[in-house]
Parts: structure tokens; sequence; C-alpha cells
């Protein structure tokens, strides 16, 4: 294990320490249920809580260490934590304890954030497994769990405390609720329609304006996020605000051809064919059969293959423009390899999709 990885896991096991502080304060009222009404909180809000924010749903973990922290545990890193690594140092010495003190309830805030977006998400999608786990609204019922992703967004927003951060992730959950309200249109009739009689272009912007906002904002929100409240340069902020919707379209580009080689995200085969907000759909929408059904269209199409390779090269070409803008704002070799660290964890994913749709079109 390399000194900057000791120091990845090191955050990342104070992330989780300070998670489970956070949840025990949260859900401590439902061990001394005394009464109907503290047994019905119990039952409504703090254990669908409990259950949203100790989901192991999200990137993949680091995997446990013998010897390292928090080793006994997959742990995942936060780019809320490299920011802090790269603007403040690594901690050979103390750190600095107000900017520290910051920076751990920002990280916190940031992943309360994307555990209730997951936990509405999965209503909005209908969908009733992530990643091998139950969604939260087909344990708890719809309705405890659209409350319980409410409650949770209120709750992160106050933990967060300094006004800066508290600006930046309230604009950033105020771009995701838009993201999703457009890509949710993109199954509607009228929406269809006129994305089907779009030329090409048109379909594309509006893919990416929808990606960037929906995808690129859980990339873009950590980050804008912990550097807000280290009052960075706006030099620096500005370019990180754009490696990060690089990297979003990269991870959505991938989300989307996973449709078609499952294997490598863990998807359903064909779970999106039933919305126009898959890129692969929309390049190849010139000559579908108006109002008809599209995906025996698509995965017929003459140009299937050739369009899966050249979006799987798009996605790596994303992320490695994102990779190399984020290296140039980086403080120190040791600050990058810790990016590294942190993205790779999905990053690599996308480059073996390159390698396998490669194979599979005989390029």
């Amino acid at each position: 294990m390399t000194g900057v990885e000791a120091v990845v896991r090191s955050d990342a096991a104070l992330l989780e320490d300070d998670l489970a502080e956070f949840l025990g304060s949260l859900t401590a009222p439902a061990r001394a249920a005394a009464s109907v009404y503290d047994a019905a909180l119990r039952r409504a809000l703090y254990e669908p809580v409990a259950d949203a924010v100790g989901s192991r749903i999200g990137q993949q973990a680091l995997p446990p260490a013998a010897g390292a922290p928090g080793g006994r545990a997959p742990l995942r890193p936060s780019m809320v934590y490299w920011a802090y690594r790269n603007y403040r140092g690594f901690p050979e010495g103390a750190e600095r304890a107000a900017d520290f003190a910051v920076i751990r309830r920002t990280a916190v805030a940031v992943r309360i954030l994307l555990k209730a977006a997951v936990a509405l998400d999965d209503i909005q999608d209908g969908s009733v497994v992530r990643y091998g786990e139950p969604a939260l609204h087909t344990t708890h019922g719809a309705p405890l769990a659209l409350n319980t992703g409410a409650w949770l967004i209120m709750s992160a927003l106050r933990h967060a405390a300094d006004p800066a951060v508290v600006d930046s992730l309230v604009r950033s959950v105020g771009d995701g609720f838009t993201g999703q309200a457009v890509d949710l249109s993109s199954r509607t009739a009228l929406t269809r329609a006129e994305l089907t009689a779009a030329p090409r272009a048109t379909r594309v912007d509006f893919w990416e304006s929808t990606a960037a906002l929906k995808t690129g904002t859980l990339f873009w929100m950590p980050l804008d996020a912990a550097v807000a409240g280290l009052r960075v340069v706006e030099d620096d902020r500005q370019a990180l605000d754009g490696a990060m919707r690089q990297l979003g379209l990269a991870s959505q580009l991938f989300n989307d051809l996973t449709d078609f080689v499952p294997e490598l995200g863990g998807a359903n085969i064909h779970e999106d064919f039933d919305g126009l907000g898959n890129r692969v759909f929309l390049e190849l929408l010139d000559d579908a059969p108006p109002g008809g059904d599209f995906k025996p269209y698509v995965l017929g199409h003459p140009k299937l293959r050739r369009t899966l390779l050249a979006l799987a090269e798009e996605a790596v070409a994303l992320k490695r423009a994102a990779k190399d803008a984020v290296h140039g704002v980086c403080r120190s070799e040791r600050s990058a390899a810790y990016f590294d660290v942190t993205i790779e964890r999905k990053g690599h994913l996308i480059d073996r999709l390159l390698t396998t749709v490669r194979q599979r079109s005989g390029a």
C-alpha cells in the first residue's frame, strides 16, 4: 500500500466514522421508544433513514486491507477530502482545524444527499433493485421512502452548516432535480415525438444538457461544495467544474451503453428502453418508425455496433480530458495520485467497456 493510498484510506475511514456518528445522532430517539408515538416515529422515519444511509449503494469501494485504516471494511473515498489534500496538504503535521472541520461536515452532507438522491430516483424510475440491494421504497413503501429522501436533504443541508457550502449544495440539489425532470420527460409522448422529429444535433444537445445536470451534478457537487468551503480561487473552481461535468457525461455514456453491454455495469439488459434518454437511441432515430416500438428498431439497426464503439470511445476521451484538467490544478504528484485512486474506482470500468465493445465489433 502506497503512502498516498494510506491517506486515502485514513480519510475514507474518518468519513465512515463521522457518518456513523451522524446517523447515531439522528436515530438515537429510536432506541428509547417509550410510547406509541415513539415507536411509530422509529418505524416511519428512523428505520428508513438508517437503511438509506447504511446502504452500500454507490461507487465501488476500496477493498479491505490488512493493517490499513478501516482495514476490515470496504471504504469509499470522497472527492471532498481530495480537495482538502490538494489545497491544504497531506497530514505530515497537524490538520488545519477550522478547514478540516468544514471538510468533515461537508463530506457527510454530500454522502447524505447522494443517499437521498438514490431513494428518490428509484421511486421515479420504478427500480426495485439497485446493484443487488432492494430499493428503499420496496422495503418501506413509496410514501415513506419519499419522505425519507426529502428529510435527508434537509438534514444534510443543516449538517453542512458553512454558508458557502450550503449555497453550493442547494444549487447542486436544484440542478439534480432539474435534470431528473427533463430525463423523466423523455418518457412522455410529446417529448418522444419532438425528439423523434428533431435532427441528430438537437437530440444530442438534449442528452448532453440533461446528463450535465442529472449525472454531472453527482460529480460536481462534492468538489464544488469542498472548494466553496475552502474558499478556493475562482479559476481553479471553474476548471474543476468543467472537469466534473465531463466525468458526468462519461459516466452517463457508460450507464447508457451498459444497457447493451450489461456485464460492465451490473445493469439489467435493456432496462432503459422505455424512454428516449438513452444516447444510443438518440443517435439512431433518423429512420425510426413513427410512434412505433423503438427496441427492435435499435437492436436490429445496421449502425448499432459502430455507434456503440463511437460512444465508448467518446466516454474514454471525456474521462481522460477530465483527469488532465484536474491534474492541471493539482498542487503535487501526491494530490494527483489521490485523485486517480478516488476516480478510477469507476473510471477503469469505462476503459474496460471500450475494450469489450472493440472486441465485440471486431475492431
